[in-house]
């Protein structure tokens, strides 16, 4: 079964807690703080894989989780990080942020277009530090450790995008399944009725030593870029395809269509789905010429309308000048998917244009944007943020990642560790916040569920100000 787009729900492991231990030993009765690191959770990696060809294996589970942490124990003994886990997707799949309750697709996290590329989606949460961190010069012996930090946990959205240097486009029936088989190894099924093809094949094309990676998409309908037909599920299909072959049927199929305005209908379509595709680079092939034997006449007349029809799109795309190298070939391409006529001259001519493009891809390939690094940015941005909201009088509520990260892993029981995470709020500008906001000493402050009393730290001498945080 062929599944291009599902939804997942990420969680990597979370952190393991600190140790808050002293060492103890004979002839050492009051030994240092000698308590070990939490280790940090695992992460959800997707990598992609070259021989997956769907996201079946995403079709029934939808919950994945990796490994936590272990807990730190004394002697300065770390916690084990605990173990990846490490999804597979196919090659060409685009990774992004999912809204579960809304049901809307987000920021684009990835876009995993090379075997064994990798993105992080769900990070496992950082090992709390033990006690042995904690030691200033005039704090010796702090009896206090972190929690760890419980792992993000996130909704994904898989879409898998057909990686192929042409792709076939045009009405159902036009030939395009014929033609992939005559032009490749791919045995799709071929009928003689519409949508015979339901799902996109792939096949490898070769002439001479150059190759090229060929896809037969399923015929578009006019609405196709409304969703009518399956037009949205079809189409994205072509969005990476470097030359779209756009396939005519001459013979206008059982409904006797005019292939002119097929022509027009498949154009309109790309252009209104994604305005980059009308200047994507295309070859217009007019198919079934074996349809007109002892018709040569009608034959040249249709070929001559469909001929004037491309020659004008062509210079439209390039802008009205002539002499200017325009992305829509100038040449019909008149070929017999069935018997083999003129297949072999497009299929060298796909194949130089293929090459010609790869090699211009190769020399800007340094500024092609990188999907990942953009996201953990804009992830580093959110992360750090916080905000300040007035609930009522001398009630207030502090929110932000970084800060609810904080309050996770203080333990709350522990006076020192308390006066800690005072410290930490006040080093990222939480208290000054709060008291632009308006509070003042007593009011409530509400942060990630805890509650307590506001007291600004308007000491001579903080006994943590030595610490690096």
């Amino acid at each position: 079964m062929f599944v291009d787009k599902v939804h997942i729900h990420v969680k990597g492991g979370d952190g393991g807690a600190g140790c808050m231990s002293f060492r103890r030993e004979a002839h050492v009765p009051k030994g240092g703080p000698d308590g070990g690191d939490g280790g940090a959770g695992g992460n959800v990696i997707l990598e992609a894989d070259a021989t997956l060809s769907s996201l079946i294996d995403y079709r029934f589970k939808h919950h994945f989780k990796a490994e936590r942490g272990t807990h730190g124990k004394g002697s300065r003994m770390h916690g084990a990080k605990g173990a990846d886990l490490i999804l597979k997707v196919p090659v060409g799949c685009v990774v992004r942020e999912y809204d579960e309750e809304r049901a809307e697709s987000g920021e684009t996290i990835a876009d995993l277009v090379t075997h064994g590329q990798q993105i992080c989606v769900g990070p496992g949460g950082t090992g709390g530090r033990g006690n042995i961190h904690f030691v200033t010069s005039t704090r010796r012996a702090p009896a206090f450790a972190e929690l760890g930090v419980p792992a993000i946990e996130r909704w994904v959205e898989l879409e898998m995008k057909l990686l192929a240097d042409v792709a076939l486009v045009g009405m159902p029936s036009a030939g395009k399944s014929s033609l992939i088989a005559k032009l490749s190894a791919a045995r799709p099924k071929i009928g003689n009725y519409p949508f015979t093809t339901l799902v996109p094949n792939l096949g490898v094309a070769r002439c001479d030593d150059l190759s090229y990676v060929i896809a037969d998409v399923p015929g578009l309908i006019e609405g196709a870029h409304e969703g009518k037909g399956l037009g949205h599920e079809f189409l994205r299909h072509i969005e990476r395809s470097a030359v779209l072959v756009h396939v005519v049927d001459l013979t206008g199929d059982f409904e006797a269509r005019d292939p002119l305005a097929d022509y027009e209908i498949i154009n309109h379509e790309l252009a209104e789905y994604a305005s980059e595709l009308a200047f994507r680079p295309r070859i217009v092939v007019a198919n079934k010429i074996d349809a007109f034997a002892g018709r040569q006449a009608e034959l040249d007349a249709l070929l001559e309308r469909l001929q004037d029809a491309v020659r004008r799109d062509s210079l439209a795309a390039a802008g009205g000048d002539e002499f200017a190298e325009s992305p829509i070939d100038p040449k019909l391409y008149c070929i017999s998917a069935l018997t083999g006529q003129g297949v072999a001259s497009l299929n060298a001519a796909l194949a130089h244009k293929v090459h010609d493009l790869r090699e211009k891809e190769l020399a800007t390939l340094h500024d092609a944007p990188s999907f990942d690094k953009v996201w953990k940015l804009k992830q580093e941005e959110k992360d750090n943020a916080f905000s300040v909201i007035r609930l009522g009088d001398g009630e207030y509520r502090v929110a932000g990642a970084r800060v609810e990260r904080m309050v996770i892993q203080t333990d709350w029981d522990n006076e020192e560790a308390m006066s800690f995470l005072q410290h930490r709020l006040k080093r990222i500008g939480v208290e000054k916040a709060l008291e632009q906001a308006g509070a003042v000493d007593g009011d409530t402050i509400r942060i990630c569920g805890r509650e307590f009393e506001f007291e600004s730290a308007k000491m001579s001498h903080d006994i943590f100000e030595e610490l690096d945080i």
